[in-house]
């Protein structure tokens, strides 16, 4: 049975305990997190993983920001195609796709607001940097796919990181692609 989410539904961000209907809340819940410790080192990265099932494939995209060494903080958005992906390349290249189109919400003005959290803090320890979490590596059938992928990611001026350092796609996301596992929220 095809798991039914409206379009509206697809592009909504959650987690365990809130749900988001526009990206700006999810960034003002980020601000807030690093606000509280203005001192720490923090790592953001977005990744994507995928399910394909026998009439649908879900892929859960996944915002994980790290406070190194005290705590993260995170949220999911689901998009379901109603169809099997069987092509590993196609399914690679729509979840690149996805963690892609995240990256690109947080615009220069939106990362500046963190560097001016962070900013009077770099000379203590304070550090901040944004990642794309790539649900490949250099085992498998994915490993074809390292070069186009991570090129991509690249070109956008980011940083991808692959198996096993891609833990956003490989384990926070993938957690969340499985049957029966969507997290049920109260709506804000």
């Amino acid at each position: 049975m095809i798991n039914k989410m409206s379009y509206a539904e697809q592009g909504v961000f959650y987690n365990i305990s809130e749900r988001f209907n526009q990206f700006d809340d999810v960034f003002a819940r980020i601000l807030r997190f690093t606000e509280q410790d203005p001192l720490a080192r923090y790592s953001m990265a977005i990744g994507t993983d995928s399910q394909a099932y026998k009439n649908y494939t879900k892929f859960t995209s996944a915002i994980l920001i790290h406070r190194i060494g005290k705590g993260a903080w995170g949220c999911l958005r689901d998009y379901i195609v109603p169809r099997r992906i069987k092509s590993l390349r196609e399914k690679i290249s729509l979840e690149t796709s996805l963690s892609e189109e995240i990256a690109y919400y947080f615009t220069p003005e939106m990362l500046g607001s963190i560097s001016d959290i962070l900013l009077p803090n770099l000379d203590k320890g304070a550090d901040f940097n944004l990642a794309i979490h790539l649900d490949i590596g250099n085992q498998g059938a994915t490993k074809e796919l390292i070069k186009e992928m991570v090129g991509r990611v690249n070109a956008m001026g980011l940083e991808a990181k692959i198996k096993p350092e891609s833990y956003v796609a490989s384990c926070y996301a993938n957690r969340y692609t499985k049957v029966g596992s969507t997290l049920k929220v109260r709506a804000n």
